[in-house]
């Protein structure tokens, strides 16, 4: 009874963001019924909060990945504000939309490339915003291009430089890059069956096989693209990477696509080199060249690196209709920044009660009646998580520490069992209301007609991909 009891501030959640309860109300809501269990399974001897020394170190312990992970949604949110302020982000897509052509390979180029790097940079379903605009001008119909564009966020791992995986790790025990590599290696399948379903949306009949070996190949690239760079480069920037690859994938077969770049673009391709690079560069000197210490910490986070583009973006942009364009996008920005950053920030504080006071423990052991049957279920709880809170950071935040324990429960190997899990709370992320919703307001009327249809097929193309997961968790516990 006390076991099971320890799920109920997950329940309480979920229940709540399906009634429609905003994600920052539902939030307080679990972690309040959180604490109040703690303390009664205090006084009934079953499960409570260490004492406050332990409470101390649990809060030094984390509070530098919970600062990064603040600052990490900040950069991402005020980024992509100012270069829509400037005009940059508007003159990078109409450039795309001259140099991309038409027909399949311009919309592989949208659902693997131009997507997932958007959301890569700065996350928050961004991506969406730039890719969607794309498809229509391509000539798909608002429904389907809203699908498609849905699709293109198959990286979430990476998504916004990875913070959602950065907690997974932390939460395990696993080194991050070590669980970015696990959950590219897992990938393939959703970055197929994205291609898939979009080669399918954007050719004829009489031209759909082509079409899907195109896509297939597309997907491929993305796959081994993010797999290389997370290997060499970390996870932060492996996402980015990966698509900046397809992208040259298939603008490599357009003779010039990549002269001429339109002036009000050089900011942004400015100040995502500056992210990228910088990026790269610190993370070679934490991990090659010998940096220590806090200033090689810095150096290497993706948080650092997006203040330092925002910085350069305010700099490089004059003018005084520009300054108050400006301070109006960044205010809207630190609103969006508030309510975004305080609900990671209570989802990991969710989890932490939960781990710290014994209740994931406990409801780990209750759990584990299941035995290996439980390995099957995992991948569509992380699926769950990231359908109902909308996000990789708060799934992975809620549900990444029962899931680890659940894993030594049954004899699961970690690294890869978290993978799977990783990459499930990302997968139905996709089909999440809210994405769904910003999803069809960037369409024509017509497409929030057929809001239905597009959350139906969104979870259709999905879940295949979560049963490659539960599958491979199966040949990983059985198979061997």
């Amino acid at each position: 009874m006390l076991a099971w009891a320890a799920l109920l501030p997950v329940l309480v959640v979920l229940g709540g963001l399906f009634l429609g309860i905003s994600s920052l109300r539902a939030a307080w809501m679990g972690l309040a019924l959180a604490l109040g269990l703690a303390a009664w399974g205090g006084w009934m001897g079953a499960y409570a909060l260490p004492d406050a020394p332990a409470l101390q170190a649990a809060a030094l312990h984390w509070l530098p990945v919970v600062l990064e992970v603040v600052c990490i949604i900040g950069g991402g949110l005020a980024l992509s504000h100012l270069l829509q302020a400037s005009g940059a982000q508007a003159a990078l897509a109409d450039w795309l939309r001259q140099r991309a052509g038409s027909g399949v390979a311009a919309v592989l180029l949208v659902v693997h490339g131009a997507t997932p790097f958007a959301e890569s940079v700065t996350g928050f379903g961004i991506g969406v915003t730039v890719g969607i605009p794309l498809l229509l001008h391509f000539g798909l119909s608002p429904a389907r291009a809203a699908l498609v564009g849905l699709l293109g966020l198959c990286t979430v791992p990476w998504g916004s430089m990875g913070p959602g995986t950065l907690i997974a790790a932390q939460m395990a025990g696993v080194p991050v890059d070590a669980l970015g590599v696990s959950s590219a290696w897992l990938s393939l399948p959703p970055f197929i069956v994205a291609g898939w379903v979009a080669a399918w949306l954007a050719s004829g009949p009489g031209q759909r096989w082509q079409a899907l070996g195109l896509a297939s190949v597309s997907a491929q690239v993305l796959w081994l693209a993010v797999l290389l760079a997370n290997s060499l480069a970390g996870t932060p920037p492996a996402g980015a990477l990966g698509a900046l690859a397809v992208m040259g994938f298939h603008l490599a077969f357009r003779p010039g696509a990549w002269l001429a770049w339109p002036p009000l673009a050089k900011p942004a391709l400015q100040a995502y080199a500056i992210v990228l690079g910088g990026l790269l560069l610190g993370r070679y000197g934490l991990h090659v060249g010998g940096w220590r210490g806090g200033a090689g910490a810095v150096l290497a986070s993706p948080a650092w690196w997006l203040w330092m583009a925002i910085g350069f973006v305010l700099w490089r942009t004059g003018g005084h209709g520009w300054r108050q364009t400006a301070r109006a996008r960044l205010a809207r920005a630190v609103q969006g920044w508030g309510n975004v950053a305080l609900v990671a920030v209570l989802y990991i504080a969710l989890g932490l009660v939960l781990s710290l006071s014994g209740m994931a423990a406990r409801l780990a052991q209750a759990l584990a009646s299941l035995g290996g049957g439980y390995a099957l279920l995992a991948p569509f709880v992380g699926a769950l998580g990231g359908f109902v809170t909308g996000s990789n950071t708060g799934a992975n935040a809620m549900l990444a520490d029962t899931q680890a324990r659940m894993a030594l429960q049954i004899g699961a190997p970690l690294l890869p069992f978290m993978a799977t899990h990783n990459v499930s709370a990302a997968l139905l992320l996709m089909a999440s209301p809210a994405k769904v919703e910003m999803a069809v307001r960037l369409c024509p009327l017509q497409a929030a007609q057929q809001r239905a249809w597009v959350q139906r097929m969104v979870l259709l193309a999905a879940l295949p991909s979560v049963l490659a997961m539960a599958t491979h968790n199966a040949m990983m516990l059985w198979g061997g």
